[in-house]
């Protein structure tokens, strides 16, 4: 599914730029790596990935993006309780640790404006800003560290592995320089803020999260 993903917007970034070219406006591809980290309490970690970006430049400090961003792994750990549902039950309660995967990927769309400078300039940094709003498609796996009768007991959260999906309001600021024949070095930081979904029962935390935000280093190329 994920090279699926990858490959369904590489085709669809060749697209719009072709047609972009064919109408004489200004666009960019762009591609980073970048460093994720889960910022909600009981649900911390950290992982690695990658972005790439279409920008199309309809005015030299004005422009719309689309985006598609995907993380490894992140992996954390909760000390959680199982409580049983009968007074009769024995023991009443069960002590154990949740021990989390989560993966993120996300499609993003917004509007990109520059500060200062402009996305053509060749002297100088530039300084942007973007707001925008992504759906957020997530996995989840937790494994416990002992095994729990959930006909007995009730868990705050689920053993296994499932999927769940938030919309976001994606905000951001990052910086470019030009390096020579079109090409901008870049660095931004994003946040990815979710709004409420559907709660899973895999995950401990539901409230607005996962919260995360990333810190990117790239490269930008001008057609």
């Amino acid at each position: 599914m994920k090279h699926i993903l990858k490959i369904a917007f590489a085709v669809w970034l060749l697209t719009a730029a072709l047609g972009l070219q064919a109408q004489n406006t200004r666009f960019s591809i762009a591609t980073d790596l970048s460093v994720q980290h889960s910022f909600k309490k009981e649900q911390r970690f950290t992982a690695i990935g990658q972005t790439t970006y279409l920008h199309i430049h309809i005015a030299p400090k004005d422009g719309f993006y689309a985006s598609f961003a995907y993380y490894s792994n992140g992996k954390f750990s909760n000390n959680l309780s199982a409580t049983a549902k009968l007074v009769s039950t024995t023991p009443s309660q069960i002590s154990y640790v949740n021990k989390a995967n989560m993966r993120l990927k996300e499609f993003s769309m917004g509007w990109k404006k520059y500060l200062l400078g402009n996305a053509m300039s060749d002297k100088g940094i530039n300084i942007y800003a973007s707001a925008g709003f992504g759906l957020m498609l997530g996995r989840v796996e937790n494994s416990h560290s002992v095994g729990i009768d959930t006909a007995l007991y009730d868990v705050p959260v689920l053993s296994g592995r499932a999927n769940f999906k938030r919309l976001s309001i994606d905000p951001g600021i990052g910086f470019d320089r030009n390096i020579g024949a079109d090409i901008y070095l870049y660095a931004e930081g994003r946040i990815w803020i979710p709004t409420d979904g559907f709660p899973s029962r895999y995950i401990y935390i539901n409230d607005r999260a996962p919260w995360t935000g990333m810190a990117s280093l790239g490269l930008r190329v001008m057609f």
